[in-house]
């Protein structure tokens, strides 16, 4: 596995400043504050820690594939201490640049779940490590203000999170008032500082955006120190940048989220197709109709007819695709378990039959009391649909446990001592136009050949005008041909592994990507990694000079989130 350390000469620079940071940290109280959001305190004893429990704990990720330990790892109180670290940490590498120093300049990455796979969330080995899950202890019955709002005006109910607050934080906090965000993700144990940072992607996706596209506002320390809030209309620039940024312009310590009301329960769906073109466009369609039965009057409204009993009571809020593949035994994967036991024979011969079958998820939200329209809903729904008949199958959930249904599974994982093993993931973004082609040469040739894909292999629809451009998330550009193509779809292989079995599907996943270069299909990474600021460029195609010139403005030392390995 890979492990990163450093040179000596780096050491003892990157221990003399660790010395200061401590003195200054904890206890200096001549020292003037950086900037004007410091308001006098002063970092407790063992808030900045170089144990090796401390630096241990942060040099891997959920992944457990790439090692890197940092020098230091800061536990936060508040979001003072993180903006003094990263003063700190500015001056220092300005008075290096400005004594042409050769030493590496001193890094800082924000650490919350670190559910990254790559090392993404790490610092190097001459930074600091900043541990958001102890920000979020610190303040955990403050880092979640939600507000209905009584006027007619947008942006009607949100809430200002932490960064450092989990989305199953916001969820609880938000019910209460009877309200919830629009958009997810499938795990919801992972930070809003993290996801925001990314896209933030489910099956809500192809209806609401990414959650990236729900966010009204945000407080972001940049790489210079500063506290900065930004929205659309304020630092507009910082605010679009942060927005699937990676980390790199700045940690985000508060976002302003739309929340809209809470259904009370959700009708659950899988169905199973055997064909592939049936499978997307059954996919297509839904998102299509339902994306634009989308309400467009404001979101008070809603609340108030939902509440009331009138308005929309059902909707299709959630679309999800996913592939099973023929590993020549019964399948154990966690679609195939939604299925009633009686039904696992038949579908081990349609597995069997047909080598690789695709199964087709999707929810319908239930806003009153009333659910007798749910098998009117349900019927009409899957009128026209072409999935294998005999193979559909529903149940009805409340909406926390719907959208908390990977934590089962997760539990399940960790007792058996299977969730801290390597997690060789591929994320991928594939336009509309070319899915048929990587079906047949991707799940039909590549997966079925080498036969070591493990965990979820996830294929779901987003529609492109969901998402906004002025962000620095990278989706495929469309295709030439079909300069209306709205569609791509997101690929992901959620592979999990033994520790010493995580090479094989990585080289699988070499296969792919090189399939799709070769193809030239215009796939995007989602989840990125890579290893040279090259290959980075063409990750960001037309949106690369914006990147750099958003780099250069808001973290211009190139300190902040290293782990990217984008300019470091």
């Amino acid at each position: 596995m890979a492990a990163e350390s450093f040179t000596m000469p780096t050491y003892f620079i990157v221990l003399l400043f660790i010395t200061r940071l401590i003195s200054t940290l904890q206890g200096i109280k001549t020292s003037k504050p950086p900037n004007h959001h410091h308001h006098g305190r002063h970092f407790p004893a063992g808030t900045l820690r170089t144990d090796p429990t401390a630096v241990s704990a942060a040099a891997t990720d959920y992944g457990h594939i790439v090692h890197r330990r940092p020098a230091a790892v800061l536990h936060p109180s508040s979001v003072d201490d993180i903006v003094k670290l990263v003063n700190l940490a500015y001056d220092h590498n300005v008075r290096n640049h400005n004594n042409n120093s050769t030493s590496a300049g001193l890094t800082v990455a924000a650490r919350g779940r670190s559910h990254s796979v790559r090392g993404q969330a790490m610092a190097a080995a001459n930074g600091v490590v900043v541990d958001m899950m102890r920000l979020r202890t610190a303040r955990f019955d403050k880092n979640v203000n939600v507000v209905v709002s009584s006027s007619s005006k947008p942006p009607g109910p949100y809430a200002d999170v932490g960064g450092e607050a989990l989305w199953i934080d916001v969820l609880e906090a938000a019910l209460r008032h009877g309200v919830a965000p629009v958009s997810w993700t499938d795990y919801l144990y992972l930070t809003v500082g993290g996801t925001l940072s990314n896209a933030g992607i489910s099956g809500q996706t192809f209806r609401h955006g990414p959650q990236i596209s729900n966010v009204h506002e945000m407080d972001v320390v940049t790489g210079t120190g500063k506290l900065v809030t930004c929205s659309p209309s304020t630092n507009a620039d910082l605010f679009y940048a942060v927005l699937g940024g990676l980390g790199q312009f700045g940690i985000i310590t508060r976002a302003r989220i739309a929340l809209r009301p809470a259904p009370k329960k959700v009708r659950w769906v899988r169905m199973l197709y055997s064909d592939f073109s049936a499978f997307t466009s059954d996919q297509e369609r839904l998102i299509t109709v339902h994306a634009s039965r989308k309400q467009e009057h404001d979101t008070t409204a809603e609340v108030r007819n939902h509440n009331d009993g009138g308005g929309l009571d059902l909707e299709l809020d959630y679309l999800e695709g996913s592939v099973m593949v023929d590993r020549g035994g019964p399948p154990s994967n966690w679609r195939s378990s939604f299925f009633p036991t009686s039904d696992a024979p038949r579908i081990v011969s349609l597995v069997a039959q047909h080598r690789v079958i695709y199964c087709l998820e999707l929810a319908i939200n239930s806003y009153t009391n009333h659910h007798h329209h749910l098998d009117t809903e349900l019927e009409r729904l899957l009128q026209g649909l072409s999935y294998v008949p005999g193979f559909a199958h529903s149940k009805d959930v409340s909406y926390v446990d719907f959208l908390d249904r990977v934590r089962g599974g997760e539990l399940e994982l960790q007792s058996r001592g299977l969730w801290e093993v390597p997690h060789p993931w591929l994320n991928l973004f594939v336009p509309k136009s070319r899915i048929a082609e990587f079906d047949s040469g991707v799940f039909k040739d590549i997966v079925l050949r080498r036969n070591v894909t493990t965990g979820p292999v996830l294929v779901y629809p987003m529609n492109r005008n969901k998402w906004d451009e002025r962000t620095s998330a990278v989706i495929p550009a469309a295709a030439e041909a079909e300069e209306e193509e709205d569609v791509f779809y997101t690929v992901g292989f959620l592979h999990s592994s033994g520790h010493e079995g995580w090479e094989e599907v990585e080289e699988q996943n070499r296969e792919i990507v090189e399939f799709c270069e070769r193809s030239g299909m215009g796939v995007k990474q989602y989840l990125a990694h890579y290893a040279t600021t090259e290959e980075w460029a063409r990750h960001f195609g037309p949106k690369w000079t914006r990147f750099r010139h958003r780099k250069s403005e808001f973290d211009p030392m190139k300190m902040l989130s290293p782990g990217q390995r984008i300019f470091n």
